[in-house]
């Protein structure tokens, strides 16, 4: 019995050890175990918040590139050190821009930009470098390296990083293409002056066609009132011819008026091109002003050639020229002749009024003269819109107008046609 219950008790602290060994070694693993799992668990968080984070910076990196993309802009960065430019991104859709490569020089940059935006540029520059400045923008003319062709460029800049100093060391900017931005803004300021030069023109076209009317008007009413008062048949044929002058006057006034209105309007747009021969055309013309060229004891012929061309263009706009023209002959010519005729030149046929009469100063002649409202003579009456007219008629037939004159000897109008 002693000795069965001594290998119990030996047996009991065999198991005791046993149990002791098993705690001592089971416990450091377990919390080893535990501190595995508490680092797994917080680099899962990490990693789980670094793949957020990248999945956040591509995500603004697509939205950066888009917007690059919609506004057709070019991202690049300039060393202030080294006086370069490095192209990080480009989206102009134009391929003859200056591109900014690798280590691309300042200098690149101002030998392509125009002269006259070089100073501004270099100044907005040292602003920037000095601090005056954060950032800069300018808009620029450059010259295409690749087909030598001007173009506008719009360039924002900004100071990325800066030394201890504050002084910049590497600029930031973006570059875009503003041709259609720039062609735009042009055609809206000629708008803007086209509507205020057709302002100015509206007020003196009614203050010409108030004073130009109102002098026959007056010549009319005046000359009725004495008519009946008229001691003899000459007094009263002076009379009656006066106001036949007047009326005729008025009436070319109107008829003026009535034709710049409807090329204005564009209502006398539609051109019906015809084949005819010259010569009738100007004989019509010769016989109806035979009569006022007889009372002012001017001599009226017309030069005929020696062949009767055919000419391809709107029978009555071609008519109201010459008639234009015919009409200011007549008033400025005095003495001498007046002559009509015309010449086959080799692309061209020019016919042309001539006149002996007070003539054009040389700085005169040119376009200007066939500009609204343009009078070499203010005291001889007139709107100044013949001229005008036959320059509108003559471009809605594809020709042009011009003038030769020499002062005290007489003028030459002429109109050419495309044959």
């Amino acid at each position: 019995m002693v000795n069965i219950a001594y290998l119990l008790l030996l047996n009991m602290g065999s198991l005791m050890r046993l149990d002791i060994l098993v705690w001592l070694i089971g416990i450091p693993i377990v919390f080893a175990f535990i501190v595995y799992l508490i680092f797994q668990v917080r680099e899962h968080r990490q990693l789980k918040s670094e793949l957020v984070q990248l999945a956040k910076i591509k995500k603004h990196d697509i939205e950066h590139e888009l917007v690059l993309k919609a506004m057709c802009l070019s991202t690049w960065r300039y060393d202030v050190s080294t006086a370069t430019f490095t192209m990080e991104n480009d989206y102009r859709k134009e391929t003859d821009s200056l591109p900014f490569d690798k280590s691309t020089s300042m200098d690149v940059l101002y030998k392509n930009m125009k002269p006259q935006y070089l100073q501004e540029f270099k100044g907005l520059l040292a602003d920037i470098m000095e601090g005056r400045k954060d950032e800069v923008h300018i808009q620029y003319e450059m010259v295409s390296p690749s087909s030598e062709k001007v173009y506008w460029s719009e360039i924002f800049a900004t100071v990325d990083k800066r030394n201890l100093d504050g002084k910049p060391l590497t600029i930031i900017g973006t570059t875009r293409r503003i041709d259609e931005q720039k062609h735009l803004e042009e055609e809206l300021i000629e708008a803007r002056n086209h509507a205020e030069e057709s302002d100015r023109l509206k007020s003196a076209f009614l203050a010409n066609i108030t004073h130009e009317v109102r002098t026959p008007l007056n010549a009319i009413v005046g000359f009725s009132d004495v008519l009946p008062m008229a001691q003899s048949e000459e007094e009263r044929n002076e009379l009656v011819k006066l106001i036949k002058q007047n009326n005729a006057h008025l009436l070319r006034l109107f008829d003026d008026m009535m034709t710049i209105s409807k090329l204005e309007a564009g209502g006398n747009s539609h051109v019906e091109n015809t084949d005819f021969e010259i010569l009738p055309l100007l004989r019509e013309l010769v016989d109806k002003y035979m009569t006022i060229c007889m009372e002012k004891g001017l001599d009226l012929f017309l030069e005929e050639s020696a062949k009767n061309d055919v000419v391809h263009t709107d029978h009555d706009r071609l008519k109201e020229i010459l008639n234009q023209y015919l009409n200011n002959a007549v008033k400025f010519t005095t003495e001498g002749s007046i002559s009509i005729g015309y010449d086959k030149l080799p692309n061209s046929i020019r016919l042309w009024v001539s006149d002996t009469g007070k003539g054009i100063p040389e700085d005169m002649c040119n376009d200007h003269l066939f500009e609204r409202f343009v009078k070499v003579d203010e005291f001889i009456p007139g709107t100044g819109l013949g001229l005008s007219i036959c320059r509108s008629l003559a471009l809605s037939i594809n020709g042009k107008v011009g003038v030769e004159s020499v002062l005290g000897k007489g003028s030459t109008f002429w109109v050419e046609l495309p044959t």
